[in-house]
């Protein structure tokens, strides 16, 4: 795991999280992210560690913190009844993050998880927080906040259905993965649309507008990377390195579209609650955006 990965999946673990958990709703999502610093803590040490039981024991703390986040999931949809698009999103950003956490144990423990090379599932416990837990958790977002129609729902349910598509790729072959990215990038563009067309123009301020605007810019960029590597890895023609993809793809995910699309949806929800509330300077801690629906 080199220490580029390292850094980006710090940043999944310490900031992009913990702040997206903060946006939605639900007693036993505010239990685990009261313990969530602490695993991240943990699981970071296990970056940082040589391969073995002191970073396997490490990673498994960690892991034990997205389990208990991916558990909401099931309890969120007992308690909602739903599989409106924007919620099939925020079920899928629970349990995402749980794929990363396994991925890490099995990468410290040196061991070939399902036949998989250790540099593919270092790779995988970034993609699942980004990819996974973010993308999803900014596409219910995004069609919560442009209306809910066709094309947010659109979003809502493409970038879930790409993100676990790529998933079964991993187990089928490249050609299946390649089918995922396809539809993962072509929900990551209209979240980017509607990002920029949507959501950006009735920004509160200018910092979220430039947030929203960087977030959905990006993902043009980033998405054209991820096609290219996986066609590439599907008939053989020339493609980024895994290293290349890291410090292009990754990182640009990471930061121009995963935490610059959270900031600004939470600035967004900040100044949609005091507007509600008042001339209140801040909103209380923690308050959820994405509160449960019911069928």
């Amino acid at each position: 795991m080199t220490t580029l990965v390292r850094l980006i999946v710090m940043l999944g673990m310490f900031v992009v999280i913990p702040l997206g958990v903060a946006l939605i709703d639900g007693g036993g999502v505010a239990r685990v992210r009261r313990v969530w610093p602490v695993a991240a803590a943990v699981g970071s040490v296990a970056l940082w560690l040589p391969r073995g039981p002191l970073a396997t024991g490490c990673a498994a703390v960690y892991a034990a913190a997205t389990l208990a986040l991916a558990a909401q999931a099931p309890r969120r949809l007992a308690r909602t009844r739903s599989l409106a698009p924007s919620e099939i999103a925020v079920l899928t950003a629970l349990a995402t993050p749980a794929i990363a956490g396994l991925a890490l144990v099995a990468e410290r423990a040196g061991y070939r998880l399902f036949g998989f090379d250790l540099d593919i599932l270092a790779l995988t416990v970034p993609h699942f927080h980004f990819a996974g837990f973010a993308a999803a958790l900014i596409a219910g977002l995004v069609c919560r906040g442009s209306g809910g129609g066709r094309a947010g729902r659109l979003a809502a349910l493409s970038v879930p259905v790409g993100t676990l598509l790529v998933l079964a790729g991993y187990f089928i072959d490249d050609w299946a993965e390649l089918a995922g990215a396809l539809v993962l990038t072509a929900g990551m563009w209209l979240v980017g649309l509607l990002t920029w067309r949507d959501l950006r123009t009735v920004g509160p301020d200018r910092t979220t507008r430039a947030l929203l605007g960087c977030s959905a810019v990006v993902l043009v960029a980033t998405m054209l990377l991820a096609l290219s590597w996986a066609l590439g890895e599907a008939t053989g023609l020339p493609h980024p390195s895994l290293a290349w993809m890291a410090a292009t793809h990754g990182l640009g995910n990471a930061l121009g579209f995963a935490l610059c699309a959270i900031l600004a949806q939470r600035r967004r929800h900040a100044a949609a609650w005091r507007a509600g509330a008042g001339a209140v300077a801040t909103p209380p801690p923690h308050r959820p955006l994405l509160k449960e629906r019911h069928a």
